[in-house]
């Protein structure tokens, strides 16, 4: 089963296009359901599996590899035929995950599966898609977490207050300037997240070339590896130009690659930051503003198109900045905006004090 998956793999990559963050979401799901039919058969012991459903797993991708190599990780030399999969093991499967996760998530995973089936059937591997009987949870719709105006003012507030001390009572300190540094470059990141409205794996794809600071807009690639044009406001231009002069005169020692395909930011060691580390900052940055909520970088991507849609700019505008592929992906943003308006109705309306 692993060699379909590597081959498959590589047709989302050469043939399909799709973005790395989305084949490794594919990479993860199929390596957490091949190791689900790896133990239901009794080819590894249940508590090797036990805890995955759910969780990462990096480690579980390469189960494959090599026998010897398998052998001695104490996995499998054989593995699972894809033509012995059949509806009984999907069910089975997609019953487990009903335990620790969301609907959503149980979706996603699904729809890796038949997609690895359809992929299967065109190369002539098998002749039913197992997965195809099975129905998609519905998830249900939701409204999307946001912060207000305020809220992301103070939360920007956090890493403005820290770059601005560190800078200037720890100039002639290497110490003092790596903390200034990372400051400014994450009060960057946030300013330029909620400033465009791009997703955080966009983010940290961004190259020095896709930026022109003199214009004030930034060239972005979204799922698919479709290209689109953002904009960047004031204070995100600012907090950019900071961040890059502070790399400029950085006395940490570490080696910036200023080259048109370098990576825009970069961690402690010079190297493209990651989604992690950007997750890390706003949960950080928010325990110490005070804000009584748990935004996620994603968040400030809502708060962004609800705050836009709710000064007046049309749904179709936000769709094109936002990237969004179908115009109802975009309109559940007209409900936050709704709730919004019902609440200033409230607060303002004689008739609606009267309550």
């Amino acid at each position: 089963m692993q060699a379909q998956i590597d081959d498959f793999l590589q047709y989302l990559s050469i043939e399909r296009n799709v973005s790395v963050h989305t084949r490794l979401a594919y990479k993860r799901d199929l390596a957490q359901f091949r190791l689900f039919l790896l133990t239901e058969s009794g080819l590894i012991a249940g508590n090797e599996q036990a805890g995955t459903l759910g969780a990462g797993v990096e480690e579980e991708v390469g189960l494959s590899v090599e026998p010897s190599v398998a052998s001695s990780k104490g996995l499998p030399a054989k593995d699972i035929p894809v033509d012995g999969i059949g509806l009984d093991s999907v069910r089975a499967y997609v019953y487990a995950l009903y335990g620790t996760n969301k609907k959503v998530t149980v979706a996603r995973k699904l729809s890796a599966i038949r997609s690895f089936f359809r992929f299967l059937i065109k190369r002539g591997i098998v002749r039913t898609n197992p997965a195809e009987l099975i129905p998609t949870p519905k998830a249900g719709s939701y409204l999307p977490s946001i912060l207000s105006a305020e809220e992301v003012g103070e939360l920007m507030d956090v890493p403005r207050c820290v770059a601005s001390k560190d800078d200037k009572s720890n100039k002639e300190s290497k110490k003092g300037a790596k903390t200034s540094t990372a400051a400014f470059r994450d009060l960057a990141m946030l300013e330029v997240l909620y400033s465009s409205g791009i997703r955080v794996s966009e983010l940290t794809g961004l190259d020095y070339k896709d930026l022109d600071i003199n214009e004030g807009i930034i060239r972005v690639f979204g799922k698919g590896g479709k290209e689109r044009i953002a904009f960047l406001g004031k204070l995100a231009i600012e907090s950019l130009g900071h961040y890059l002069n502070k790399k400029a005169s950085d006395v940490t020692g570490v080696t910036i690659d200023a080259s048109p395909n370098g990576p825009l930011f970069i961690n402690s060691k010079g190297a493209r930051i990651n989604e992690r580390t950007v997750q890390r900052a706003v949960k950080a940055y928010t325990a110490k503003s005070g804000i009584n909520k748990t935004p996620t970088p994603h968040t400030l991507r809502h708060s962004f198109a609800t705050h836009l849609l709710d000064a007046g700019v049309d749904l179709r505008t936000i769709q094109e900045m936002l990237g969004h592929a179908k115009l109802s992906t975009t309109q559940r943003y007209t409900r936050v905006g709704i709730d919004t308006l019902m609440e200033a109705y409230d607060k303002a309306h004689p008739k609606a004090r009267l309550k």
